[in-house]
């Protein structure tokens, strides 16, 4: 028997390599955290993965469809569902939206009619683009890996010498012209390719034959006869390329669809024949003839198109850098990032047909260096900051920050977009910035790629391969400094804020002035009265495997035991009154638990230390609590002694010349030490 699922949902991006696996990670943290259950379909480059039964879909509460190309989500019809692209899916918190959105449609109709009057506007707006961009994205995911394997292997061939494809020169290699020609007819599919499944989008399995025909015209044109000027299928004829396979593609899926409406009132036994033989036959009739008669026209629109393009290159390294830095930066892996990593593999495409020392080579190697350089650097940016600045990092963010260095070496952005999600400003344009910076510099010290992908695996093959290491390297620690000052500066804000919420939330409730100078104790110094300072040796404790609620305990029980309070039970629950009022985990691993009650006999400060870290401790930047500076004062002290002692341990803990030395530091003699001096 299947089983059963709260959530289905499916996720897909156009390469199939990061967001399409991002969030798919963030729908399930989104759902655990809601206690349902969910299975997420993959679109990746490798297949789908995970697949969906039919079963499981008739069984699943609601759907979330997260895709920028066809997932097949007219599988889902009839069930609650939302349906956006990828992107608005790679974090846990509009996962989470996402999924309540899909919920609320079947659980409670007024908030599904609700939330559909709220984005129906918008809705009308992008759909149709949103739809295209789909489409176009189908077959970009599909044509990636035609140019990825194809532009790899020829620039492989060059190794041996940029012509030694060629039979006739010096420096001629069988294996080279082998790879050159593999190559070559991986590139020469690739806009067939682009073109068969934006029309697959479109108008599914009917729609491939068109598709592939439109594509095929595209980079063939229209035959001409040189002596006669006539059409002749021996004749040869000029390509309109990359555009003419997406006019194709768009041309030969929407046919499909109005080939099913032409042939819709045909008997239903005959739907084999529609298959076989109608479909394939008119649509690749009328996708080849318009194909064929707009061919003038999309050559010379393909031709302008790749004139300004070249033109934006010799209007200088500068500002042609900064559009292709910024392009490839501000979504990392999304559409407009997509358009300039496009616009590279196009160039390249056709320099390399076009052949080394040419300057539609040149230009296109150019192009896609800079192209390349920019994609590389985000992610090197988070790994930069996330080990220079590791203690201004959660745990999980510096884990994904080491992970980048893989990533961004091999030319996947993608991994970057989590850090600009929790923070989009300022470190979008501390992204945009250092890719910028990258493709300037590759640009003026003219760098050539000939590869469209792999990273620092293609580097055997780049012309100025140290050059362009360098630039990666001036944009990643630039950005990485400017990453590393701005969580540096969020941390110390943090810090402030907590300081200032603990003070509130434990200054003592505003009393009658004349009262209060009449009943009020005599103030009781910080430091009291005793040798061996505020803090004693034996009052730094140290435990393993703890949550919180355990470290609280062991540190009540020492307090009893060392005379400092004499009930365990009211000072324990002194304590979790305080946690229930707001977390006293702070940063880096430290927090101040205190507790005021009656229970205490004197002022004291127990420090529990634990190196494996407390679980369940919930901290400001999710670090472990590895050291808890406990603060313990009698009630009738709690305006007094408390706030001294809890602003002099506070403003302690923002100077990391304290906090550093206080955590490495295992002599309880010397934590003493440290602690006490900052007491007194």
């Amino acid at each position: 028997m299947a089983e059963k699922y709260d959530i289905i949902a499916a996720t897909g991006c156009p390469t199939g390599i990061a967001h399409t696996f991002m969030a798919k990670e963030a729908l399930e943290k989104a759902a655990a955290e809601r206690g349902l259950t969910i299975k997420v379909e993959t679109h990746g480059q490798v297949g789908v993965e995970n697949e969906l039964t039919q079963a499981e879909i008739a069984a699943a509460r609601a759907v979330v469809v997260a895709a920028d190309k066809d997932v097949q989500a007219e599988r889902f019809a009839g069930k609650p569902m939302v349906s956006v692209g990828v992107s608005k899916a790679i974090a846990v918190e509009p996962a989470g939206a996402l999924i309540d959105a899909a919920l609320a449609a079947k659980a409670d109709p007024a908030a599904a009619a609700a939330v559909a009057v709220a984005e129906t506007a918008e809705a009308e707006k992008e759909s149709i683009g949103h739809q295209l961009y789909k489409h176009l994205m189908n077959g970009v995911s599909h044509m990636l890996v035609f140019v990825v394997a194809g532009g790899v292997l020829t620039a492989i061939s060059f190794l041996w010498g940029i012509t030694s494809f060629d039979s006739t020169a010096a420096d001629y290699n069988t294996f080279a012209a082998m790879l050159k020609t593999i190559g070559g007819t991986a590139m020469n599919l690739m806009v067939p390719v682009l073109a068969a499944y934006i029309a697959e989008s479109i108008g599914k399995r009917p729609a491939l034959v068109p598709g592939f025909v439109a594509g095929m015209i595209a980079i063939q044109g229209l035959p001409v006869n040189p002596a006669t000027g006539l059409i002749d299928a021996g004749g040869s004829g000029v390509g309109f390329g990359f555009l003419g396979g997406i006019v194709g593609g768009f041309l030969a899926g929407y046919v499909i669809l109005l080939l099913e409406k032409v042939f819709a009132k045909l008997p239903a036994n005959l739907n084999g024949l529609k298959a076989i033989f109608l479909y394939p036959l008119f649509s690749t009739l009328i996708v080849g003839l318009v194909m064929l008669g707009i061919s003038g026209p999309m050559v010379t629109i393909n031709n302008a198109m790749m004139d300004f393009l070249r033109s934006l290159q010799h209007a200088g390294a500068i500002p042609l850098g900064i559009a292709i830095g910024c392009m490839c930066a501000v979504d990392m892996g999304g559409p407009v990032n997509k358009a300039a990593y496009v616009t590279g593999t196009m160039l390249l495409g056709a320099g390399l047909e076009a052949g080394v020392g040419t300057a539609e080579y040149a230009d296109g190697t150019a192009f896609m260096a800079a192209v390349s350089a920019a994609c590389i650097v985000p992610p090197l940016v988070t790994s930069f900051a996330v080990i220079a600045g590791k203690k201004y990092f959660s745990q999980e963010d510096h884990d994904a920050g080491i992970v980048n260095i893989i990533l961004g070496c091999t030319h996947i952005t993608e991994g970057a977009i989590p850090f600009m999600t929790k923070n989009i400003w300022p470190v979008m344009p501390i992204m945009m910035l250092s890719a910028a910076i990258a493709s300037v510099l590759t640009l003026l010290l003219g760098v050539h790629v000939p590869a469209p992908h792999g990273g620092f695996l293609v580097l055997p093959v780049v012309d100025g391969g140290l050059q362009w290491v360098l630039a990666i390297l001036a944009g990643t620690v630039v950005g990485g400094i400017l990453f590393t000052a701005f969580k540096k500066a969020e941390w110390t804000k943090a810090q402030r804020e907590a300081t200032a919420e603990v003070a509130v939330n434990d200054a003592p409730a505003p009393v009658d002035a004349t009262a209060e100078a009449a009943e009020a104790p005599a103030e009781v110094p910080v430091d009291a009265d005793d040798s061996e300072g505020f803090v004693k040796d034996s009052d730094v404790l140290s435990a393993i495997d703890l949550d919180r609620d355990g470290a609280l305990k062991v540190i009540t029980a020492h307090a009893v035991e060392a005379g400092i309070a004499n009930d365990s039970d009211a000072l324990l629950a002194a304590f979790l009154k305080r946690e229930s009022e707001g977390t006293t985990g702070m940063v880096d691993g430290y927090a101040i638990p205190h507790a005021k009650t009656d229970a205490v006999v004197r002022p004291a400060v127990v420090v529990l230390k634990a190196a494996d870290g407390v679980a369940a401790w919930d901290t400001m930047d999710g670090a472990p609590v590895t050291c808890a500076i406990a603060l313990l004062v009698p009630e009738s002290q709690a305006g007094t002694a408390h706030l001294q002692i809890l602003s002099k341990v506070a403003t302690a803990l923002t100077d990391d010349v304290f906090r550093a030395a206080c955590k490495a530091e295992d002599d309880p003699a010397k934590v003493a030490g440290l602690i006490n001096e900052r007491l007194a």
